[in-house]
């Protein structure tokens, strides 16, 4: 069974960088399509980022083009995403995705991201 987990969440300040990471206890971590999203509070929940199973092919949302970077170590079952210049409207909920070579979609829990000075 997948499990997502991510980490890397908390307050930052206008400006700096930030890690997210999420592990996968499956086995189908390296055949699966990795993505995250956010969800802003009152907001719907949007795609951020999605990377193929063996990081080839990646995808970022034109709102977040230039500041994020996705990546994975199928070795580690762990999908990073990294963003920079953080700013207060990418205060959000942050989740990780992973859709397997059947389709079937898993969710994490979520990790909260809070931009504030």
């Amino acid at each position: 069974q997948v499990q997502l987990v991510e980490s890397g969440g908390g307050l930052v300040q206008p400006g700096e960088s930030l890690r997210l990471s999420c592990a996968d206890s499956g086995f189908t971590f390296s055949t699966s399509v990795m993505s995250w999203y956010r969800q802003a509070p009152e907001k719907e929940r949007e795609l951020v980022a999605t990377i193929s199973s063996a990081g080839g092919k990646i995808n970022y949302a034109d709102s977040m083009k230039g500041r994020v970077t996705i990546s994975r170590d199928n070795a580690k079952n762990t999908v990073y995403l990294q963003i920079d210049s953080l700013k207060s409207e990418d205060t959000a909920v942050y989740y990780c995705n992973a859709k397997d070579f059947w389709g079937r979609g898993y969710w994490g829990q979520g990790a909260q991201v809070t931009v504030s000075s």
